[in-house]
């Protein structure tokens, strides 16, 4: 992030984002909500000719260094689910870009 902002402006910016990033409620999770429909394998169901049945909804998660997970989502759990990763993509979009802030700074050899 080169910057054209003041050094002023940006420590305004970071301290807004961190202001964003202590509100946000603490309820995350990392990971991806996956929507399935499945077979059953009964001779004569209507899934065989159809989608499935279903939906069904997983939470997908890669394990660095180990084997992806998948967690199944009761249906009553699906939209707190959604929240709780919306809540983490919020959390990483504005750490990210305090982190560029930060690195704009260093890179000004300003005070961090």
């Amino acid at each position: 992030m080169k910057s054209t902002n003041s050094t002023t402006t940006l420590r305004r910016r970071r301290a807004t984002l961190l202001r964003r990033l202590r509100s946000l409620k603490p309820e995350f999770l990392r990971g991806s909500l996956i929507e399935r429909y499945k077979r059953c394998g009964k001779a004569g169901c209507k899934c065989a000719h159809g989608r499935g049945h279903g939906p069904k909804y997983y939470l997908s998660l890669s394990i660095p260094g180990g084997r992806p997970e998948m967690e199944y989502v009761p249906q009553d759990y699906v939209e707190q689910v959604e929240d709780y990763l919306a809540n983490h993509s919020t959390a990483r979009r504005l750490l990210e870009e305090i982190c560029e802030i930060n690195r704009e700074l260093l890179r000004r050899r300003e005070a961090l």
